[in-house]
């Protein structure tokens, strides 16, 4: 009577019988499964939970290795953080860079220095950038800077808790108080292709205090290397 049931159930649910029975013949291996992605599971819990969900599938995996001497496949983590639902936290973006990335339809300028920081005179290399820094309660402030190519001296600073043009435009008005009016007939200011430097008002703003405009190559933090080198001992 089972049987003839069990056909009956099987063909109102459009399945073979014989696929039916093998699903019943697996159930203690499911259960088994089971259990072991749950073991597995606390183990990779307790190192998502130690980097404050901040792991991903690879992180966890050289962990297991490092510190248990476990070897577990990429893939079966990754299909245990979805099980269990364990998302990595994503780290959020420099947004200054997010911004310079979004904004490379306005018009930049080919690189003057090449790397030549230093021509031997001051004031003649005006090297800049913009940094961030945190503080307080997970509060973030921008840093703008102009630095001398050869003394190495910083000219001329602003910090901001914003990231507006107005970051840019405030630090050249400190430079150009600074220089009082002094500037080298082959002064160059050189940046990254950053939004605020691309930007019309910027450009103009430069142009006119008389300044020839370079800017480092696409991606390539070694064309500013040396206000990068700044930045980093800061």
């Amino acid at each position: 009577m089972e049987t003839c049931d069990s056909r009956y159930l099987c063909k109102l649910a459009e399945v073979s019988t014989s696929g039916y029975y093998r699903w019943c013949a697996a159930e203690k291996h499911r259960q088994l499964r089971e259990a072991a992605d749950e073991r597995d599971f606390l183990l990779l819990k307790a190192h998502f939970d130690v980097l404050r969900g901040k792991a991903g599938a690879l992180v966890i995996k050289m962990r297991l290795e490092r510190l248990h001497g476990i070897v577990m496949n990429h893939k079966k983590i990754r299909r245990l953080m979805r099980k269990f639902k364990l998302v990595a936290v994503i780290r959020q973006a420099n947004p200054y860079r997010k911004m310079a990335k979004a904004t490379q339809e306005q018009r930049t300028c080919p690189n003057l220095l090449k790397r030549r920081f230093d021509h031997g005179e001051p004031e003649r290399v005006l090297l800049t950038d913009i940094t961030y820094m945190h503080y307080g309660n997970g509060q973030r402030a921008y840093l703008s800077c102009v630095k001398d190519g050869a003394t190495k001296e910083i000219l001329a600073h602003y910090l901001s808790s914003s990231l507006k043009l107005s970051l840019v435009q405030r630090t050249l008005k400190r430079l150009l108080n600074r220089l009082d009016g002094e500037v080298h007939p082959e002064a160059i200011f050189h940046s990254d292709q950053g939004f605020h430097y691309t930007h019309p008002e910027v450009r103009s703003m430069i142009a006119k205090a008389g300044f020839n405009q370079s800017m480092s190559r696409k991606g390539n933090c070694w064309d500013n290397a040396s206000m990068e080198t700044f930045f980093g001992h800061m």
